[in-house]
């Protein structure tokens, strides 16, 4: 009976790792029209905590959603007022400096390049050589062209599709607002009965991270962005609200935003006319204070350290979610490796209850000689961890946890 029972469990995982993978495909096949869709539920999810807020003051959910759809759209038209003059500016005075930074780029940088590794490379961006070069690649250029043309006659289409997603963002965002305590109720209507507290459980701890790194780390980003942009105009770098809101918002992947934004802004204080030495200390000093407060103070108190992602994880979820399923890939990568983090911190509690990882008999004894384990507390959900300890007088071992986790296993 024992056999009957493994196989038809053994059954039961591969009809649902079957069901994992034809979901991952079919996402991955619907991954262009998806991503209006998964914005629009991240910004449902952003915006439900106050709605629930509003709505527990004595006011209907519709107005509640109205009030916070209303604050979101002021939001970000007063964003756009406010930044796209100011960007426009900056990004005339990246042009302004273009031909300051060709000088600087052939004359300073490239010559201190050469003389330390005996490459040569002034010769191969010198303006007559590159023209030479195109003349004797005239029919390759000509089919490169051809090809380019296509592909932008052809991305027509992807044009209109993303005037469509921007257009639905906004429809698609409210009616998640609206909806989500209704799509949560729904889901949770579809789990098996016995498997509720696990699967509530899960899902508790699972919105607790994403809250926790969604929420704090746009706040992040966006003080980080804040940070940059006002400290590099102020120290008189006149491309820094440019190259602070760029290093700010691509903060999100670790030491990416500062190292961008110290490459950007030690290249645009060089070749500043006006620049010099102090310049270029000033900048640097201006990204050693963002990350000095990012450290010690804004993540402490903003995100927490209770998300438990480390940075390669960041990392490579990122790149692994953008090779995956491209721009919708990239999108959901962190949500992702969130909720994945605690599914494996559960994973790991049920095989620390277990007896594989007690090395139980069948009669409860452990193998003489059995070296004591103790493994340590997973810390950042809370969860107790077991302890494999064996008594050395008798052989004998015992395993510290819950006799419910070792009927588990």
């Amino acid at each position: 009976m024992e056999s009957l029972d493994d196989i038809a469990r053994f059954l039961k995982r591969l009809q649902w790792g079957a069901l994992a993978l034809a979901l991952l495909w079919l996402l991955w096949a619907l991954g262009p029209i998806l991503t209006p869709f998964v914005l629009g539920a991240l910004l449902g999810w952003l915006g439900d905590p106050l709605v629930d807020r509003i709505e527990r003051s004595g006011r209907s959910r519709n107005v509640a959603v109205a009030l916070v759809f209303t604050l979101m759209a002021l939001l970000l038209v007063l964003a756009l007022l406010i930044l796209v003059p100011m960007i426009e500016r900056q990004i005339m005075t990246v042009i302004e400096l273009l031909p300051k930074a060709q000088t600087w780029l052939l004359e300073t940088a490239l010559p201190w390049v050469e003389q330390r590794t005996g490459i040569e490379l002034v010769g191969w961006l010198d303006p007559q050589a590159l023209i030479q070069l195109a003349r004797s690649h005239w029919q390759e250029a000509g089919g490169v062209a051809a090809s380019l043309f296509g592909y932008v006659s052809r991305s027509g289409i992807a044009v209109v599709a993303w005037v469509a997603n921007i257009v639905l963002l906004p429809i698609l965002t409210f009616y998640f607002l609206r909806d989500w305590d209704k799509l949560v109720e729904r889901v949770a209507a579809l789990v098996p009965r016995n498997h509720i507290g696990t699967v509530g459980r899960l899902a508790h701890e699972s919105n607790e991270v994403l809250s926790a790194f969604l929420r704090g780390q746009i706040l992040v980003m966006l003080a980080l962005g804040a940070i940059y942009a006002i400290g590099l105009s102020v120290v008189g770098l006149k491309v820094g609200l440019l190259i602070g809101i760029v290093a700010g918002l691509i903060s999100f992947v670790p030491y990416l935003g500062t190292a961008t934004g110290v490459v950007l802004g030690l290249v645009a204080a060089f070749i500043q006319p006006d620049g010099d030495f102090t310049l270029v200390l000033m900048v640097a000093g201006v990204f050693v204070l963002g990350q000095m407060l990012e450290g010690y103070v804004l993540t402490p108190r903003i995100v927490g350290d209770r998300i438990g992602l480390h940075p390669m994880a960041v990392i490579f979820a990122i790149m692994a979610g953008g090779q995956l399923f491209g721009f919708l890939g990239m999108l959901i990568a962190l949500p992702v490796a969130a909720v994945a983090n605690v599914l494996l911190r559960y994973a790991q509690e049920r095989y620390t209850h277990s007896r594989l990882y007690a090395g139980e008999q069948a009669g409860g004894v452990a193998e003489p000689g059995a070296v004591p384990v103790v493994v340590a507390s997973l810390g950042d959900t809370g969860v107790p961890a077991s302890a494999l300890a064996t008594e050395r007088e008798t052989g004998v071992g015992t395993v510290a946890g819950d006799d419910e986790g070792q009927d588990r296993g």
